[in-house]
């Protein structure tokens, strides 16, 4: 029977980790290229590798008994689903101290497939990891075939996945009960088989966010929270870009007592021409770093989605001012809840993209 182990993992003396030398033991580096790092992952050190964003993942082929991985949490904050043959699944959360956690054991003979998705955003901290470790007579399997499609998104808590699974409906912030695995983005691309970045934040907007930060500033980093830290938009050339912002900015712009209104626009609300420049700029960038693909400016499914929003025409005259046969609007459809979209909410939202794309666009 194979032992996938539970929250509680096992902690081995890291100088077991890196004195494998043995034929039933062997130590895969973060930097062995049969590892697939999918989304926008710094691989840079030294030492390790780091995380940041939602739906970050590490894939592995391998053969062996047991796999194990070391880690190191900024915050012991972050959550991580771990999936193993692409069928069992259980919660990691690491530490903040570099440990060993054994992931799966008494596996039978033959090739099996770990992957590891970040399900929680960055303000939670950045994750470390430094190398996979197998026993029983280990072999390295060779990598899949990279995917054919790939795919973007930049968007909000909807985006993120956030409390969809507090059943409550009381919309927690811990971030136990966000998952961006169960979010339509994530949904999407499974179903596509395509290569996933997803470049979101709970909260943000295009023009005004409940942070200091808005999307049109961060959303060329590398490390979300360093300005210094810039991402390679040449090493990821995505087939399609979807778009969901501007349901932060429905509400704010309503506030002007917030301090983040006072910020952005002082004592008066933005109208529409500003609105609406704001967005089509930030659409343009995204096209002058990515000329090839199909851009999708979408909404859905919290109230700016609603029939008759405002914020569905600013949408719409953006797109057709910037006059590209390879930008498409597509709204989801506005699903009245009193919490951040459930389960079902992001399957449905899910099934209304992958239906768009599969008649609009040849990929």
């Amino acid at each position: 029977m194979i032992k996938f182990k539970s929250l509680l993992l096992i902690l081995i003396p890291l100088s077991l980790v890196f004195s494998c030398s043995n034929s039933e033991e062997l130590f895969i580096d973060s930097s062995n290229s049969h590892i697939v790092y999918n989304g926008r992952v710094d691989t840079s050190q030294s030492h390790g590798v780091d995380l940041y964003w939602s739906g970050t993942s590490i894939q592995f082929n391998f053969e062996g008994t047991s796999i194990s991985a070391v880690f190191k949490d900024e915050s012991g904050d972050n959550y991580y689903n771990v999936i193993l043959d692409k069928d069992s699944l259980f919660i990691l959360r690491p530490s903040t101290t570099k440990k060993y956690y054994e992931l799966a054991s008494e596996l039978p003979k033959g090739k099996h497939t770990i992957e590891i998705f970040k399900r929680t955003e960055w303000n939670r901290g950045k994750t470390s990891f430094y190398g996979f470790q197998i026993k029983g007579n280990p072999k390295l399997v060779s990598k899949q075939t990279p995917s054919q499609r790939k795919i973007e998104f930049y968007g909000n808590s909807i985006t993120a996945g956030y409390a969809v699974e507090d059943f409550s409906g009381k919309d927690s912030p811990d971030s136990t009960y966000t998952n961006n695995y169960l979010s339509y983005a994530a949904i999407t691309a499974r179903y596509f088989q395509a290569d996933y970045h997803c470049i979101c934040k709970s909260g943000i907007g295009i023009t005004v966010s409940w942070f200091p930060q808005i999307m049109p500033e961060i959303y060329d980093r590398l490390n979300p929270l360093d300005p210094e830290s810039k991402w390679d938009f040449s090493s990821y050339s995505p087939d399609i870009v979807v778009i969901n912002l501007l349901q932060n900015d429905s509400w704010i712009v309503n506030l002007p007592e917030n301090e983040e209104f006072k910020m952005r626009f002082e004592d008066k609300a933005p109208d529409d021409v500003f609105i609406i420049k704001a967005y089509q700029e930030f659409v343009a960038q995204l096209r002058n770093h990515y000329p090839k693909a199909n851009i999708i400016c979408s909404l859905g499914s919290m109230d700016a989605a609603k029939e008759g929003s405002k914020w569905i025409e600013y949408i719409k005259t953006a797109v057709a001012n910037l006059n590209d046969k390879k930008m498409y609007t597509h709204f989801m459809p506005y699903i009245e809840a009193s919490a951040h979209p459930s389960i079902q909410d992001q399957k449905e939202m899910a099934n209304s993209l992958i239906q768009f794309i599969e008649k609009t666009i040849d990929w």
